[in-house]
């Protein structure tokens, strides 16, 4: 039995709670993963795991061993780097998860020179507008985007964007131009269903909260970008939602006098887990990309 191996494949079970979350994580097939456990509790010779209704949970003993697991696989993978030197490749597995829109404009287009510099890497990228569980799915970091609600996440802001309200040419000259936020009552807005409907614009230190009721609500950002190419309607959206559109003038940002909050986009990592060396690297790599891009 391959001891690191074995204490690898224990973490992932306690992290996604079953031995068939863990296989799909591992790319295993589940009898692997019962039989690597099995083997581990017979040389430890202790019980690490125990069933109930909630999952698999670990014992006083197995929840010991799993912290001192993960401090262990951190340490032997930064072990691995120092003697590697500075530029050694990154090796293994990463998963990596983020909201489908932003990932096919920014992220999936930068990979390659990723993979490049690192050859020895595989890397997963799990894409969702949700809130994904992190631990259930066995994410290593996750790009996320707007306010930290949840102050127990680790997180480091990334990059910053403008939000802006935007509509296509074909649109403005049909519906009109709005001059002000209180004329967008009169005009077709598209809301995504996961944010606030008030809309927030400043000028000059004047604030002025907009309801939106739009007839169209969409639950991802890419029916809100297919939408708004139809011609269906306006909705504010972050820069970064329309940056092919906005460069070549398929779309317009409007009311260019009023501002809305800016967006911070995040590399967030698993709470209770050190962030390991591959997900540092690649949120240290998105963050020069934005700031390149």
């Amino acid at each position: 039995m391959d001891r690191l191996q074995a204490m690898a494949t224990y973490v992932q079970v306690v992290q996604t709670g079953s031995f068939s979350a863990a296989a799909r994580v591992l790319r295993l097939g589940q009898p692997a993963i019962s039989k690597t456990i099995a083997q581990l509790e017979q040389h430890l010779q202790v019980r690490l795991l125990m069933r109930s209704t909630q999952g698999l949970t670990p014992t006083e003993a197995g929840l010991r061993f799993y912290e001192q697991a993960q401090v262990v696989l951190q340490d032997v993978e930064e072990a691995e780097l120092a003697a590697r030197g500075a530029g050694a490749n990154l090796s293994g597995r990463l998963r990596v998860s983020a909201a489908t829109t932003f990932a096919r404009l920014h992220v999936i287009p930068a990979l390659p020179a990723f993979l490049d510099a690192h050859p020895d890497l595989e890397i997963d990228v799990v894409l969702d507008d949700r809130l994904i569980d992190l631990i259930g799915e066995g994410i290593d970091v996750s790009l996320r985007m707007g306010r930290m609600a949840d102050t127990t996440l680790v997180a480091r802001k990334l990059a910053t964007a403008r939000r802006l309200v935007i509509a296509t040419p074909a649109y403005l000259a049909s519906a009109g131009r709005p001059k002000t936020p209180a004329d967008l009552a009169n005009h077709q807005t598209l809301v995504f269903s996961q944010q606030d409907s008030a809309w927030e614009f400043q000028r000059a230190g004047k604030r002025v909260s907009i309801s939106v009721r739009g007839r169209a609500r969409f639950s991802a950002a890419e029916g809100i970008r297919t939408a708004v190419l139809a011609n269906m309607g306006l909705t504010i959206a972050s820069a970064w939602m329309f940056t092919p559109e906005l460069a070549d003038g398929r779309v317009e940002a409007v009311l260019p006098d009023w501002s809305l909050p800016d967006i911070d986009l995040w590399a967030v990592y698993p709470t209770g887990r050190m962030a390991t060396a591959k997900a540092r690297a690649f949120a240290d790599f998105v963050e020069a990309t934005m700031t390149q891009g």
